[in-house]
């Protein structure tokens, strides 16, 4: 009977609960097809990797001398075997094949008609190595022939699509030994995913001596065993064969590494993307809660007749508790189909940059139990409190339309929490802001975004008296309907309170967003300024190699440049502790004329006789000063011990840096096993045209067109435009939040039209047009809108703000508040609030006076 009822009056309302509908799908859909989208990415790269793994790889030793990395290229240079390990292995028992290999990811492909970088652009590698499958081949040739002789190249087919290339046409590899050109003889396409790489193939003579500049040299070899023994105990053999100096890992140890590496991002990506679906969650509680309460309002009358034939007062929670019930379980159905869509979409903007998912979707059993606990439960708790306040209403309370409970008491229950809550985040957040312990001051400011948003939340009734007071006082320059309008706002603050709530949520997360993001710009631009000296910042993914390095050292108009690269090392400091996964800063001689380091303690004059550098921080944590000895080894035994001459100041661009020169380096590490340069910095000569140089420094590296050469304000506006496409995508992801804030006003317009229709029908009788009526509805709209945007902005802005404070010391030093965001915010909200009226002002306007006077 109560299931009946509570469908009964669902049908009977459908129109007032499909905005609470479809806030449901849309937050569920969020998560499902985050899961499933999640899911399909990992099976898809989990089948890829044990496809291709051979059972055994033999590969180098990883440069840093610790046992957790992965080989392969150090700092741009690519780590070899030699060929002889092959004749090492491929007699071992148990060893079916063994396949050498040539694979390096420090080339870049160049199409020499466009002189233009062929490549991904989504961050993947471009990979060039030797063509030598094995019994599991990741492609297949498709067109053409495989790479035969020193001038013959294979392209995977998606790279040879986005950049027109085919057959016969001429590429050339950009690599660490030199610039070489082929002709395309090949086409080769993945068997199953391709994971967004740009692939090269050469033969193997060729790769060899093109990529290692050696005939001689391997970067890894794989063998496949012939049955008679299990992948660890030929793995076993083959260590004891070969000795130190190699890392071997079984076909379960490469697709583990893959799949870390990988899963890494895809985990972030997932909960990035879990943490703004519950943005949009608790966005749509609000309008639920509105939902409910404007319905429960609107069937006092009906509700006092159940509880006088004898309904119980949880009889009556339970019908409003039901019909929750009902609304959780459709949304969560409609979601979670949604979020299939959704996750086609996501894998269809994957392939767009050049990764191609699997072309099923993985439905793990995480998808319908997330869907329904999160829809269902969100549904039932938002309807919880209105169900509640169903069951305080007397019979004869009711019966006479007064059924609304006194408020007065939880008025003060409200204030007193709100404050407490409110005032306990606000000192957090000064906590966080003065705090001089990073870890503390980030957890005090997780906590007081926290306490703050709830407190404002529960403040927000109690708040929309005064503030829209304040925001309505031009209203009456509109007439009696700006003046009705203003007074509608202040009718019921709980009501406009959580309306308004659903949009402060989204708009202080974007107005904090903007003041982090614009702090970082002008921090960035302020230590540039300070501490660069250099005029022109070179720099490439695949780092600088000795050629482009004389290509911007005999630049007409440079006085002289300035290298930077990252040696990975092990660091044994006085007391024989142990630091693995270290870098040292290797710079220049120059480095101390380019740039200008805030110095903690000693001279950065001293660090140029050859001593080392360590940041504030890693002193101060390990207890070291000026004149202790660091015991540096780079691998290979290369070792050296060096003095520490200066402890770098926090807040610079080299902030934490361990430094040391390149002649420092170069004492103990041979020139060619170092790394690449990451960065070189040119300055200009006394008296030369500054412009000018720059242009003949960007002439200079036409052979290079991977190379990004920028002076200082160009490599401003570069930094500027990074940061400018993570709020960009921050805001695409906030719009979900704010699409179902918009509901909400929508929905609690609507639903006050409806429940205001006896009124609306005596203005009308008394001689309110219809176009008095509608200014009326988008005006009251508006002003609900920018209550809660002046909520937010004041949000967001203690958010930025204390955000800015707490990462001072590392390197968001200066603050700045985007204005022209705010006003922008604001000017939208108002426009939000004039769409979020036209439909239910639409309706209202085409009420029958008559009938809407009789509805009483």
């Amino acid at each position: 009977m109560l299931l009946k009822t509570s469908l009964r009056n669902l049908m009977a309302h459908k129109g007032r609960v499909a905005l609470s509908l479809l806030a449901v799908v849309l937050s569920v859909a969020f998560v499902a097809g985050t899961l499933v989208f999640s899911a399909t990415a990992t099976s898809t790269f989990n089948k890829l990797f044990a496809s291709t793994a051979s059972d055994v790889a033999v590969s180098p030793a990883p440069a840093d001398g610790d046992d957790s990395g992965s080989s392969g290229a150090r700092g741009g240079r690519t780590a070899t075997i030699a060929a002889s390990t092959l004749q090492q292995v491929q007699s071992l028992p148990g060893v079916k094949t063994a396949r050498p290999d040539v694979t390096s990811q420090t080339s870049t492909l160049v199409n020499p008609k466009t002189n233009k970088a062929v490549g991904p652009t989504s961050g993947a590698p471009t990979i060039a190595g030797s063509w030598t499958p094995g019994p599991r081949p990741a492609m297949t040739i498709t067109s053409g022939s495989a790479p035969a002789g020193p001038n013959q190249l294979m392209l995977d087919a998606d790279t040879a699509k986005k950049a027109k290339l085919g057959l016969g046409d001429p590429i050339r590899i950009i690599g660490e030994k030199g610039t070489f050109d082929f002709t395309i003889s090949g086409i080769a396409t993945f068997n199953g995913t391709n994971p967004g790489a740009a692939l090269a193939f050469l033969d193997l003579p060729t790769a060899q001596q093109d990529l290692l500049g050696a005939t001689d040299r391997l970067t890894s070899v794989n063998l496949d065993g012939d049955g008679t023994r299990t992948n660890d105990q030929l793995k076993a053999e083959a260590a004891s064969a070969l000795g130190s100096g190699y890392q071997l890992k079984t076909a379960a140890e490469q697709q583990a590494d893959n799949n870390k590496g990988i899963g890494s991002v895809l985990t972030y990506m997932k909960y990035i993307m879990l943490g703004f679906a519950g943005i949009s969650l608790l966005v749509g509680t609000f309008l639920i809660i509105n939902t409910f309460s404007m319905l429960v309002a609107q069937r006092t009358r009906e509700l006092g007749l159940l509880r006088a034939l004898g309904g119980s007062r949880a009889q009556v929670n339970n019908s409003v508790l039901t019909e929750a019930l009902v609304l959780g379980v459709v949304g969560s159905t409609l979601g979670m189909l949604a979020g299939l869509g959704l996750a086609e979409l996501l894998i269809t903007l994957m392939k767009s940059v050049g990764m191609t998912l699997s072309g099923s979707l993985e439905i793990t059993a995480s998808v319908p139990i997330a869907s329904y606990l999160v829809g269902i439960v969100i549904t039932l708790l938002a309807a919880w409190f209105p169900a509640w306040r169903a069951g305080k209403v007397s019979p004869m309370a009711a019966l006479s339309d007064h059924g609304t409970p006194v408020e007065g008491r939880t008025n003060k229950w409200r204030i007193g929490i709100g404050l407490l809550l409110t005032l306990g985040g606000a000192g957090l957040l000064a906590a966080g802001a003065s705090s001089s312990e990073l870890a503390r001051a980030g957890s005090d400011l997780g906590l007081g975004v926290v306490l703050t948003l709830v407190g404002l939340v529960v403040l927000g009734p109690l708040l929309a008296a005064g503030v829209v007071r304040v925001i309505g006082a031009v209203l009456p320059a509109f007439g009696s309907a700006g003046t009705l309008a203003k007074r509608n706002a202040l009718r019921s603050p709980r009501r406009t309170g959580a309306t308004a709530a659903a949009l402060m949520i989204g708009l202080s997360l974007v107005t904090g967003a903007s003041v982090v993001t614009s702090s970082m710009v002008s921090s960035t631009s302020s230590q540039i300024d300070k501490q660069v000296g250099a005029d022109y910042i070179i720099q490439t993914n695949n780092g600088l190699t000795q050629p482009m390095v004389d290509a911007a050292r005999n630049t007409p108009g440079i006085a002289h440049v300035t290298e930077q690269r990252e040696e990975p090392a092990v660091l044994t400091l006085p007391d024989g502790t142990v630091l693995k996964k270290q870098v040292v800063t290797a710079v220049s001689p120059t480095f101390a004329e380019d740039f200008t380091v805030p110095v903690s303690a000693g001279s950065a004059n001293a660090l140029m006789a050859g001593g080392i550098a360590v940041g504030q921080d890693f002193a101060t944590s390990h207890k070291l000063a000026v004149g202790d000895t660091l015991k540096v080894d780079y691998g290979q035994g290369h070792t050296q011990q060096l003095p520490i001459t200066l402890v770098t100041a926090k807040g610079g661009l080299f902030d934490g840096a361990t430094i040391a020169t390149i002649d420092t380096v170069t004492k103990v590490l041979p020139a060619d096993q170092q790394s690449l340069d990451d960065q070189i910095y040119g300055r200009a000569a006394v008296g030369a045209d500054k412009a000018k140089t720059l242009a003949a420094l960007q002439d200079s590296f036409n052979a290079y067109p991977q190379v990004m050469v920028k002076d200082q304000a160009g490599y401003k506006q570069l930094v500027q435009q990074s940061i400018n496409g993570l709020l960009t995508l921050i805001y695409g992801l906030l719009g979900l939040a704010i699409v179902v804030a918009v509901l909400g006003v929508v929905n609690t317009l609507a639903l006050s039209v409806v429940e205001r229709t006896r009124e609306i029908g005596l203005l009308r009788a008394v001689g309110m047009s219809r176009r008095q009526l509608r200014r009326m509805i988008r005006l009251e709209s508006v002003v609900i809108a920018l209550f809660g945007a002046v909520l937010g902005i004041g949000l967001g802005l203690a958010w930025g703000i204390t955000a800015q404070r707490v990462l001072k010391g590392s390197g968001l030093s200066v603050l700045s508040v985007p204005v022209s965001t705010i006003v922008t915010v604001l000017i939208g909200s108002a426009v939000v609030g004039l769409l979020a009226a036209l439909l239910p002002a639409f309706r209202a306007g085409r009420m029958n006076v008559l009938a809407a006077i009789a509805s009483g």
